[in-house]
This record gives C-alpha cells, sequence and structure tokens, in this order.
C-alpha cells in the first residue's frame, strides 16, 4: 500500500521526471504562472495561453502544475553549454573593446574621488 502524504503527487515521483530539485521549482513556478494568467484571463478571448493539461481537484495553481509535470504534460529543455559560453566570451570582448576605446575615461584602473579635502 502505497503511503499517504501531504503531496500529491509526491516529491519523489516528481523529481523522477527533471534533473534537480531546482529544476522543477522553477518549471513548476514558471507553469503555475501560466496557469494562473489563465484564469485570470477567461472571459477576455485571448486564448494565447494554455489552459491545465490535466483534470485537478485542485484550484491552486502550483499543485496543478506539479499534476502536469508528473502525468509528462510538461517538458523542459536546457539550452546548450557552447551558447551559454559564446555569449559570456561576446559579453568580456565588448568590455574589452570598450575600454580599448575608452568609452571610460583615459584609464579605467585611475579613480577619481574628486575634489581633494586638503
Amino acid at each position: 500500500m502505497a503511503r499517504k502524504t501531504l503531496m500529491d503527487p509526491p516529491i519523489e515521483q516528481l523529481l523522477d521526471k527533471v534533473d534537480s530539485k531546482f529544476t522543477l521549482v522553477a518549471l513548476g513556478a514558471l507553469r503555475a504562472r501560466q496557469i494562473n494568467a489563465y484564469y485570470n484571463s477567461l472571459g477576455e478571448g485571448l486564448g494565447r495561453i494554455v489552459p491545465p493539461q490535466v483534470t485537478s481537484v485542485s484550484g491552486k495553481p502550483l499543485s496543478i502544475a506539479f499534476e502536469e509535470i508528473a502525468a509528462d504534460k510538461i517538458a523542459y529543455e536546457r539550452a546548450p553549454e557552447e551558447e551559454d559560453d559564446a555569449e559570456q566570451r561576446a559579453l568580456a570582448e565588448a568590455m574589452e573593446a570598450a575600454i580599448a576605446g575608452g568609452a571610460f575615461g583615459e584609464d579605467p584602473a585611475v579613480i577619481d574621488e574628486g575634489p581633494s579635502a586638503s
């Protein structure tokens, strides 16, 4: 017999669907915000937000989001690490170019402390 817990679906079942507890929190929170936005936009006829993908007895967006994750209705995709590294390199190159071009003054290592108090 399965042990009853306060959380349904159990956290162990949810952790099997994602790679870490941090991903579970982020994915659940993102989907809960989408579900909440869906309920808030009812009657406006926008239809841009995806409605809940599971039938739930809970009316709470986070519980519905966790039920969707447990039912494999929600998927996530990680950005490849190469893109992250390329973005960091581009940012570093832009900073070096700005420093070399004098965007931060004559010598960025010298800090102007204002008029001396002498």
